[in-house]
């Protein structure tokens, strides 16, 4: 078998700050906004000439925070309520053998502001600071296959949860001028439900707390109702 070597041409700016919260998808929280910096050796707007031209791309990417763990032969994907074992090539698990991850996302723009080339992009899932190895354009003649068969995760995931602010979060959300959207992208996070699959079990209370850009973000879970009790600034 050989090896390869193959570099980063850049890394993710995100609001997913942990893995925790981050859709297990891209394109379900279409709010979440995001931004592709490119690495000195390839910061030359010759690289995404014509890229412009396209709506959507798709991103090659190392999980970076899980790379070291190894692998796993079988794993136990969420949509199953992590009770039934898949092998890891029918999963999109970050357990691979090789790391690597892909997704879809929609290319809202590109920038190259002070020297620096950047791509604006929208429906991210992936975390700060991934490491991109490749970027190609989305071509729906050819990728889009509406005939195609999704096994066990063929439809849409969809949960019946609600979520609701508190005034103080409400507060605050107003008062931030920076992120417009702060609101629903929040809103739409929590209605992916981002729990752990055994925790989605448990009838009693539960209280969490993610990062969304530089906000801690604290909410409690009763049945299938989420209050956002709080947040604040890092």
């Amino acid at each position: 078998m050989s090896d390869y070597n193959i570099s980063a041409i850049g890394h993710i700016q995100s609001p997913y700050k942990q893995k925790f919260a981050i859709p297990r998808q891209p394109r379900l929280v279409p709010q979440a906004k995001a931004k592709l910096i490119f690495s000195p050796d390839f910061n030359r707007e010759e690289f995404v000439r014509g890229l412009d031209e396209f709506t959507h791309i798709w991103l090659l990417f190392r999980f970076h925070e899980t790379a070291d763990k190894g692998y796993s032969a079988m794993v136990r994907p969420p949509r199953l309520g992590g009770n039934e074992r898949k092998g890891v090539f029918a999963t999109r698990a970050t357990f691979r053998p090789n790391a690597i991850g892909m997704s879809a996302v929609k290319l809202e723009g590109i920038e190259y502001k002070n020297g620096q080339l950047s791509l604006l992009l929208a429906g991210i899932d992936l975390l700060d600071g991934t490491p991109i190895i490749d970027i190609k354009p989305y071509l729906p003649y050819s990728d889009s296959m509406p005939d195609a068969s999704a096994g066990f995760a063929d439809t849409r995931p969809e949960t019946e949860m609600t979520v609701e602010f508190s005034p103080q979060a409400i507060e605050f959300i107003n008062a931030q001028t920076q992120y417009p959207e702060l609101h629903d992208f929040i809103s739409n996070v929590l209605k992916q439900d981002p729990r752990p699959a055994y925790k989605k079990q448990k009838e009693e209370m539960q209280s969490y707390g993610m990062t969304l850009y530089n906000f801690n973000i604290r909410w409690q879970v009763n049945d299938s109702h989420n209050l956002v009790t709080n947040i604040e600034k890092n």
